[in-house]
């Protein structure tokens, strides 16, 4: 398992995106490194956890609970065949393309050494927006994402470190419940009666999420609520 590509975003005015300024650094391209990786504080002013790295639209992403973006090769390379177009590390806005980890499939709370000393917390999936649909150019991909389910994972920063493309990834602990990337996206997304299941991942969760399953609870108990809520 290994960092097989690290990438940074710049600051880009596009037409696509519905942020005030009109600028987005979603089309992040790859650096050898170092990049220093930290916590960045919290949601709303904190922006990415790698340096150099831009967040222009901090209503929905960044912060300490989405501090790095993960997605794996293997399934970008299944979009590529999907799609039938190149697809380059960092196309889909994340910071740590991968080779060999199942990032989807990866467990809330599950933590990642990467390099010698930056250790990541996964919490949850990436959301798509019109932003990531508008920088992709292919008409009805929010949906599309969706329906695959191959969401990545954002992880927050445990220990902080500096990282390059090509450090080992070692998975240094792994929660004994059943909570992946992929259960939390779906509840979240498509099946939101799968969100009682979600609790079981307690605060390692990203607090969105958490609160979501926590009302979903209050409102109906353990059991699904009505299938076209959300």
């Amino acid at each position: 398992m290994k960092l097989l590509s690290l990438n940074l975003g710049r600051p880009k005015p596009v037409e696509y995106t519905d942020q005030a300024e009109g600028v987005t650094g979603i089309d992040k391209r790859p650096v050898e490194g170092p990049v220093r990786v930290s916590a960045p504080g919290a949601k709303g002013t904190g922006g990415s956890g790698l340096a150099g790295d831009a967040v222009c639209d901090k209503r929905h992403h960044g912060g300490d609970d989405q501090a790095v973006y993960a997605y794996a090769r293997e399934d970008l390379d299944a979009w590529e065949r999907a799609l039938g177009r190149t697809l380059p590390c960092g196309v889909f806005g994340e910071n740590l393309t991968t080779e060999g980890v199942d990032v989807t499939g990866a467990k809330i709370g599950e933590r990642w050494r990467v390099g010698s000393d930056l250790v990541l917390e996964v919490t949850t999936g990436r959301i798509p927006c019109r932003t990531f649909q508008g920088h992709l150019g292919e008409k009805g991909w929010v949906r599309r994402f969706t329906r695959d389910g191959a969401s990545g994972a954002y992880l927050r920063v445990i220990e902080p470190g500096e990282i390059r493309a090509g450090d080992p990834i070692e998975v240094v602990h792994r929660p004994d419940h059943e909570v992946t990337v992929s259960l939390v996206f779906r509840a979240v997304t498509t099946e939101r009666e799968l969100l009682p299941r979600v609790l079981a991942a307690g605060d390692a969760l990203h607090p969105e999420e958490l609160r979501a399953a926590r009302e979903h609870v209050a409102k109906y108990g353990s059991r699904s609520g009505p299938r076209d809520e959300g």
